[in-house]
Parts: structure tokens; sequence; C-alpha cells
């Protein structure tokens, strides 16, 4: 796969070794920095802000036993198994 345009991380992802792999790849880093952090860098706020639609959605799908436990071993299981949780959350 070729890479992203945007990688979205939280403060535990804040790591020069990181930010210079990703900047390598043509992958632009929205990682917000740590406050003890000696060199601020800049990352797109609006960006970081839409965080929370994916943090949420995976919220919405633990909230399924089978999928938070891996309960299906076997890929198209999984997969069928997703699908259907997320019609039923699209659905409610």
């Amino acid at each position: 796969m070729p890479p992203s345009a945007e990688l979205v991380g939280d403060k535990g992802y804040d790591s020069k070794a990181l930010r210079e792999w990703l900047e390598a790849r043509g992958t632009q880093p929205v990682i917000p920095p740590r406050k003890n952090r000696k060199v601020q860098y800049d990352y797109g706020k609006a960006i970081y802000k839409q965080r929370n639609i994916i943090e949420r959605m995976f919220c919405r799908l633990k909230d399924w036993r089978r999928i938070a436990t891996r309960f299906d071993r076997n890929l198209k299981n999984f997969m069928g198994a997703i699908a259907l949780a997320a019609a039923v959350i699209w659905w409610l």
C-alpha cells in the first residue's frame, strides 16, 4: 500500500524517530507534542479534532463481545461480524 498523506496519533506516539521516519516516507505526522518537549512541533489541530470520530467507532464496535475478543478466528467470519455490527450500529 502507498503511504498515507497523514498519520493521526496521540501524545504517546510523540517521538523524534517516528516523526523523522514518517516524513521520510512522505507522511505528515499529526501528533500533538508532549508538554515537557523542548521543541514544540506544529500539528494540524483541525485534523486532530476529527480523531474522536474514529475512536468512537472503535468503541461502538467493541461493545460487541464477539468483535472485542476476536471470537472468530477466520478472517471472512470476523469481517462478516464487523459488517453486521456496523450495519446494526448505523441502523440504530
